[in-house]
């Protein structure tokens, strides 16, 4: 649809805002171009500060020629025989789902209008893919239950400590995925950006990012908090559940505002006499609403479904 010679592809949480990105594809970057592209985004000079307001365009795209730009990090594409890049948000009623991003060599052909409404008219179908993708198995409890672990973030982005706990968390996810050392770094460095942001003005995007464990069950939290005033940063990595899990869990498995009220009551231990009365519903209707949240996620039954989100 839009020829292009590289692309990164990052996907969001819609409930958590527009952000630092949880699941990631890499295509013709290279290691030196990505790690460059990435340092300068996790300080905050590019993306972190305007996804938000892109993503509030009619037409959700823009085209970023840093070839023309004064300051030396955005000199980085010219090194590199770039260009341009197509920035695309994806986006739909219940907010932004990622960022795509597609780079044309220098003395290529610019990106035109037609290009824009083109790769916005692929919004839909890869916003579908990508919840299918995060969604293809049936919800089931945890096979793993490490305890949490904690990453220390200096002021200049890079990992000072780490505990063993977190060890066990990312390694087995690094190495299954074979993610890179550097998109580690400045994805820890980004999520600390955001602390520190948050930390200045609570309006900000809370720092958090929900992500499938992928082949161990269940979703991972990875949240940052500031450690004080001097620009350190902690990072927490644990299984999420509950109230970490729910506001994800509903993005991703397409659950109604009223189905969500109904999952938070059966997390409450209610029964479904006593969902109805609190809702005003009748049983019959409730039944209904259950069927539909066992169909979405592919959960046996409401004990499944408790158990795969607060296990």
């Amino acid at each position: 649809m839009v020829p292009h010679e590289a692309l990164r592809f990052g996907v969001m949480n819609p409930s958590l805002g527009a952000g630092v990105t949880g699941v990631a594809f890499w295509h013709g970057y290279g290691p030196d171009l990505g790690r460059q592209v990435m340092s300068v985004d996790s300080r905050g000079m590019d993306d972190l500060r305007g996804l938000a307001g892109l993503a509030r365009q009619p037409v959700p795209v823009a085209v970023t020629d840093r070839m023309r730009r004064a300051d030396a990090p955005d000199r980085l594409f010219a090194e590199y025989g770039v260009g341009e890049e197509l920035r695309f948000v994806l986006r739909d009623s219940r907010g932004v789902w990622g960022l795509l991003c597609l780079t044309r060599a220098a003395g290529a052909r610019p990106f035109d209008m037609d290009d824009r409404y083109r790769i916005a008219e692929a919004g839909p179908p890869l916003i579908a893919a990508v919840r299918r993708y995060m969604t293809a198995g049936p919800v089931v409890p945890s096979a793993r239950q490490s305890a949490p672990g904690m990453l220390v973030i200096t002021p200049d982005g890079k990992i000072k400590s780490r505990t063993p706990q977190a060890g066990r968390w990312l390694d087995p996810m690094i190495a299954q995925h074979a993610i890179p050392d550097w998109l580690v770094e400045v994805s820890v460095a980004a999520l600390a950006f955001e602390a520190r942001e948050h930390g200045r003005d609570p309006r900000a995007r809370y720092p958090r990012m929900c992500i499938p464990s992928m082949g161990n069950g269940g979703w991972t939290s990875i949240e940052a908090q500031p450690l004080g005033d001097d620009g350190h940063v902690a990072i927490v990595i644990q299984r999420a559940t509950g109230a970490l899990l729910l506001p994800t869990f509903c993005d991703w498995y397409q659950i109604t505002a009223r189905e969500r009220q109904i999952i938070h009551y059966l997390h409450d231990g209610s029964a479904t006499k006593q969902i109805a009365r609190h809702l005003d519903l009748s049983v019959h209707t409730v039944n209904d609403h259950l069927k539909a949240i066992f169909r979405k996620t592919g959960a046996c039954g409401r004990h499944d479904l408790m158990a795969a989100i607060t296990a």
